[in-house]
């Protein structure tokens, strides 16, 4: 649970949804976390409520009465830059390339965890923030993996693994990201580079090593996962 602190202002979360269930469930888990929270049922009010103020992330469904969500996040990148994450029952590969195509950050498939969905929230405001305030962060804890930021080392259930640089930087980057697919350009982008112009299977040899560090069963993965033709992700650790 994050508590507010003295003069911090709590992060102002739109969740565009419907379903009561889901409404009474994440206005009650979200403000426990620390963010404030406003309840749009359609999506015309949806847009109506992102053109009227101001949000730090977005909870999109997108089945939605009036409107679909589909086109409330066109609507809402058409003019903003603010974080969307599609929340929906709809499962499907091929929906969440076509969502993040239009423009939104991250796909969360009903039913989840709150914790799961909380994680997403904090990846999207992080990244909306920038790199240079990640490096704020000393370390990341996820699982049985504790990355030490400042002093560039591993650590996998206690025992320190040896990282080259750029694994210890695609690693970070999933480590980042729990749950969320970040497909094969978006990860040579940020790890090698936008001007990177060599073998993409440079990335998968990377991956397969990374593996044979964290992974219980390298060749049957259960952490870093691959999504065939779009990329990878680093699977949240079941409780």
């Amino acid at each position: 649970m994050t508590k507010k602190q003295p003069g911090e202002q709590r992060p102002h979360v739109l969740v565009v949804e419907d379903e009561e269930s889901f409404v009474d469930a994440l206005s009650v888990g979200l403000d426990r976390e620390g963010f404030d929270v406003t309840i749009a049922r359609d999506g015309l009010e949806a847009v109506s409520l992102s053109e009227k103020h101001h949000f730090d992330v977005v909870l999109l469904d997108l089945m939605l009465p009036k409107m679909s969500g589909l086109d409330v996040c066109r609507s809402i990148r058409s003019r903003s830059s603010v974080p969307i994450i599609i929340v929906s029952a709809k499962g499907e590969e091929v929906d969440m390339v076509l969502m993040l195509e239009i423009g939104a950050d991250d796909y969360v498939t009903k039913p989840y965890r709150l914790r799961e969905l909380v994680a997403r929230i904090r990846a999207v405001l992080r990244r909306r923030r920038g790199d240079d305030e990640d490096n704020v962060d000393e370390e990341i804890l996820q699982g049985n993996i504790r990355m030490d930021l400042d002093a560039r080392r591993c650590f996998v259930d206690g025992d320190e693994i040896k990282l080259r640089k750029k694994e210890f930087a695609l690693l970070r980057l999933l480590l980042e990201n729990p749950g969320r697919v970040l497909t094969r350009e978006v990860l040579i982008d940020r790890v090698w580079g936008s001007d990177y112009v060599g073998d993409t299977k440079t990335l998968d040899v990377h991956i397969k090593r990374l593996r044979t560090l964290i992974e219980d069963e390298p060749k049957n993965p259960s952490h870093i996962t691959t999504v065939r033709g779009v990329g990878y992700r680093y699977e949240i650790t079941k409780s």
